[in-house]
């Protein structure tokens, strides 16, 4: 049991400062993103007649189902559950305190906050109607409130990535 006990731990020593470095680079690719559509998409999106903007993100909302953005969603969450486990068994290692706030930024920060605000909002706005003249009151309300929870998804992911880099 004890030599379980070391291989593992001597595991973890190896494995650890590849896999931190991967959760930086893989938040902070994902705080991107969700910057990119803070100040880029939905900026645009709320220029244009609420219709077109409307018709625009509900076909955001279905094509962004798919296999590369999963992975730059769901990728770091997977990491920073594994990086929570170890930061837990090694709590009184350096860095250790980083990798559990990490972890939780992007977990809760980010995805518990895609599962409970925006991807409710996208599955409301996907029922509405662009060309109904009742669509403008929706819209607005959408694009405001959606923009605000990504703006707090792309500051916990970013904040990951830089506690991740602090955890060395």
């Amino acid at each position: 049991m004890v030599e379980l006990t070391q291989i593992i731990t001597t595991m973890i020593d190896r494995l650890l400062p590849n896999l931190t470095f991967v959760a930086a680079l893989s938040c902070g690719l994902a705080a991107g993103i969700f910057y990119a559509f803070s100040s880029l998409v939905m900026r645009a999106l709320a220029r244009i007649p609420s219709s077109a903007g409307i018709a625009a993100m509900q076909s955001i909302n279905v094509s962004v189902i798919n296999p590369w953005f999963i992975t730059a969603l769901f990728g770091p969450a997977v990491i920073c559950s594994v990086l929570a486990v170890i930061s837990l068994l090694r709590w009184n290692r350096e860095g250790a305190v980083f990798l559990l706030a990490g972890s939780v930024l992007y977990l809760v920060g980010t995805m518990m906050v895609t599962f409970v605000f925006n991807v409710p909002l996208n599955d409301t706005l996907a029922t509405v109607d662009p060309a109904s003249a009742e669509s403008v009151g929706p819209w607005d309300n959408y694009l405001s409130t959606w923009t605000n929870w990504n703006h707090l998804r792309t500051l916990a992911a970013f904040l990951a990535a830089v506690a991740f880099l602090l955890a060395k």
